[in-house]
């Protein structure tokens, strides 16, 4: 109670005669200002927080939306590429064709027909399934596409293209699954 009695004389004191309040010192209004900022405090922590988690969110959301396209991609891309090694498996198998209709005589034609045929009916078999026989003759060697096996001496104007095919290399759709393997000129 005399602390109360105390601050009122105090400030009956300080009124001016014109009965004005005297003005504020710089201790009080450090304290208006410490109060204003701690009133201001929980809005923009919230507001901070509220930025903070949209960041997030938004950061989430794509994340989210590149692992789907992703997935979407792989998944895309195992069943185009899902009978690749059964097709690798089989390339040897149409090589074998080659070579035997060059070996085989032409005198025995049914034998050659029949041959042709089964060749035929296994090429068209693997372009249904994309799979393409590069054309590599007196094409320019290309280490994307061609495995030099050897390089021979030649005229000027075959120097760094391909000489001779040993064996075709393919393609399934825009990969390559088997290299062509060829002579190159030097």
């Amino acid at each position: 109670m005399e602390k109360n009695a105390e601050t009122e004389k105090e400030l009956e004191n300080n009124i001016d005669a014109t009965g004005d309040v005297p003005p504020v010192t710089n201790d009080e209004t450090e304290i208006n200002e410490d109060l204003h900022v701690k009133m201001d405090d929980p809005t923009s922590k919230l507001k901070d927080d509220l930025a903070e988690a949209k960041d997030k969110y938004i950061r989430l959301y794509a994340e989210f939306e590149n692992h789907r396209k992703r997935t979407a991609k792989e998944k895309l891309d195992l069943i185009l590429s899902a009978n690749e090694d059964l097709i690798r498996m089989l390339l040897p198998i149409v090589d074998d064709f080659e070579r035997a209709e060059k070996a085989i005589n032409e005198s025995d034609a049914k034998n050659i027909e029949g041959y042709k045929l089964i060749h035929q009916k296994l090429k068209r078999l693997l372009e249904q399934y994309g799979v393409k026989q590069m054309d590599v003759n007196e094409s320019e060697f290309n280490p994307d596409l061609h495995e030099a096996i050897t390089q021979i001496e030649v005229e000027d104007e075959k120097k760094g293209k391909i000489v001779e095919t040993m064996e075709a290399g393919y393609m399934l759709r825009d990969k390559v699954i088997r290299f062509a393997k060829v002579v190159v000129g030097k």
